[in-house]
C-alpha cells in the first residue's frame, strides 16, 4: 500500500516522524510536508508564486507552501502513482468541532479526498504532549484496516486521540462534530519599534460537547472518528432564503 503523509506542523515535527514510522509497518510511505509550521492554514493554495520541493536528510520532502499545496503537488505532480491513502498528522493539539474549518491538518487530508484518495486526519488532543506513539499506532491500525477491507468509496475521516498510552485507550466511537464558543478576542501588543500588532486569540471552549460529539468521546477516553463531507450547502435554509428574496 502506498501512503502519502503530510501535516501542518512542518516536516520537522515529532508527530509526523512518529506517524511515518508507524505507517511504514503497513505500507510504502512518502512524506511531503510544509517547510515550517502552517497551523491554521486551512484549505489555502499558493497561487501567487511557484512552489519548491526539497528533500531533507531524513528522506522527508518539504514544500514552501501550505498543507494543501503539499498534497496537491505530491498527488498531481510528484508521485508516479496515485497513493492508496493520504494520512495527515499527527497534529500537536485537537482538531474537533469548529477547528476543522481552520485546521491545516484536516485540510491536507481534505485535499487527498478531493483528489479521490481515502484520507485521514489524525490529531493528539494535547498541547503539552511529547509522546505521539499512541496516536501514530491508531493511524497504523486504521491504515491496516483499509488495507484488509478497502472502503467502498472515497472517505475522509477526522480522528482525535486522547493523550494517554495506547493500552489505556477505551476503544473508538464514531462521532459528529461538536461546537466551540466563539474565539477569544485578538490580543493587542506593541513592538519595541512602537508598532501596534495583534495576536489571534485562543479558540473558544467547547459549547456543544454532549454525548455523540467528538469532544465527549475524547473526554471519556475514546478515540473519536468523525466522517467528514465537503458539501457546505445549508439545505434546510434554501426554502427560507427563497421566500425571503420573494417578498
Amino acid at each position: 500500500m502506498r501512503i502519502l503523509v503530510s501535516n501542518d506542523d512542518g516536516y520537522f515535527a515529532p508527530g509526523i516522524a512518529a506517524l511515518a514510522a508507524a505507517l511504514a509497518e503497513v505500507g510504502d510511505v512518502t512524506v511531503v510536508a510544509p517547510e515550517r509550521d502552517r497551523s491554521g492554514a486551512s484549505n489555502s493554495l499558493t497561487l501567487d508564486r511557484p512552489l519548491s520541493l526539497r528533500r531533507a536528510a531524513n528522506g522527508f520532502h518539504f514544500v514552501n507552501g501550505t498543507p494543501t499545496d503539499c498534497v496537491h503537488l505530491a498527488v498531481t505532480g510528484m508521485l508516479d502513482h496515485l497513493p492508496d491513502m493520504v494520512v495527515s498528522g499527527v497534529n500537536h493539539g485537537a482538531n474537533m468541532g469548529d477547528d476543522t474549518l481552520y485546521s491545516g491538518t484536516v485540510a491536507a487530508a481534505t485535499e487527498g479526498y478531493l483528489l479521490g484518495v481515502p484520507s485521514i486526519a489524525i490529531s493528539l488532543v494535547s498541547k503539552q504532549a511529547s509522546d505521539f506513539s499512541a496516536a501514530a499506532r491508531v493511524a497504523r491500525d486504521l491504515a491496516a484496516r483499509f488495507q484488509r477491507e478497502p472502503f467502498r468509496q472515497p472517505v475522509l475521516l477526522n480522528v482525535n486521540v486522547p493523550d494517554r498510552p495506547y493500552e489505556e485507550l477505551r476503544g473508538h466511537r464514531i462521532t459528529r462534530l461538536g461546537k466551540r464558543h466563539k474565539a477569544e478576542p485578538v490580543i493587542r501588543s506593541v513592538t519595541p519599534r512602537n508598532e501596534t500588532v495583534y495576536w489571534v486569540g485562543p479558540a473558544g471552549q467547547a459549547a456543544d460537547a454532549g454525548e455523540g460529539t467528538d469532544f465527549h468521546a475524547v473526554a471519556e477516553g475514546y478515540v473519536s472518528i468523525t466522517p467528514l463531507q465537503i458539501d457546505l450547502t445549508h439545505y434546510n435554509l434554501m426554502s427560507g432564503v427563497s421566500e425571503w428574496l420573494a417578498r
